[in-house]
């Protein structure tokens, strides 16, 4: 299981959300390139990066920050957040992202994921309150189910499903193992793995999921990491182990 250090940004900034909501943020530091490059140093297999301010807004705030991290690191980087186009993200791969992650396009542009899997490396952002998946910078539900949508990209190339659990993102409270089962057993398509990880106990137990036969790609780490519950390097070693 590859493990995904999150660097989310907001007004050129490294922060955190709590649960999504971006009144309760949390600023961990003012040079997201440099929180980069501490990242590849430590030994990160990728660097995910999200631009709070598009996932919102649509509008390509923080793309120049994406550029410059996609320059500082050796590391791929795999970033999301209103990518929306087929120009975006043509864009961000120019710029140097190895992968590009879109969610609320795929819930409203379907066809749009479709063409852009066969093009270039594309994940599917699952973001959900329970079962419901949310859109437009986690504000809105789509009253989409989460096990449908998975189903609908199983047979289309995208490179993984990246599926949240809204209610535990920023919370340190643990992964929702149960949900994340739920959606292992209904797609072959590579599962990625993000909120509430607070522990290395979290990290081994998300390693060692299986459901079907099948176990997780990847895991996003953020707040655990900035506020030192553990280091990268430790988290790494509790997945290999």
């Amino acid at each position: 299981m590859d493990l995904y250090p999150a660097i989310d940004l907001r007004g050129g900034r490294a922060v955190r959300l709590y649960q999504g909501d971006y009144d309760r943020e949390t600023v961990y530091n003012d040079d997201p390139v440099a929180q980069a490059e501490a990242f590849a140093a430590e030994g990160a297999q990728w660097i995910h990066v999200v631009d709070l301010d598009a996932a919102r807004s649509g509008r390509a705030v923080n793309r120049d920050v994406i550029a410059d991290i996609a320059r500082a690191v050796d590391v791929p980087v795999q970033t999301g957040g209103g990518i929306r186009d087929e120009d975006s993200a043509i864009e961000l791969l120019d710029a140097g992202v190895a992968r590009v992650v879109l969610g609320t396009a795929a819930l409203e542009q379907p066809a749009l994921v479709r063409r852009l899997a066969t093009q270039m490396p594309v994940a599917v952002g699952l973001d959900a309150r329970g079962r419901d998946v949310a859109v437009r910078g986690w504000e809105k539900g789509s009253g989409r189910d989460l096990l449908d949508v998975a189903r609908e990209f199983a047979d289309c190339g995208v490179a993984a499903l990246i599926v949240t659990e809204i209610g535990r993102d920023g919370t340190l409270e643990g992964p929702d193992l149960e949900g994340l089962a739920e959606v292992l057993a209904a797609s072959e398509v590579p599962i990625i793995a993000s909120g509430g990880v607070g522990r290395l106990d979290d990290v081994r137990a998300l390693a060692g999921l299986r459901a079907e036969g099948r176990h997780l790609s990847g895991a996003i780490i953020g707040r655990a990491l900035y506020e030192g519950a553990f280091t990268l390097t430790e988290a790494l070693a509790s997945a290999r182990a």
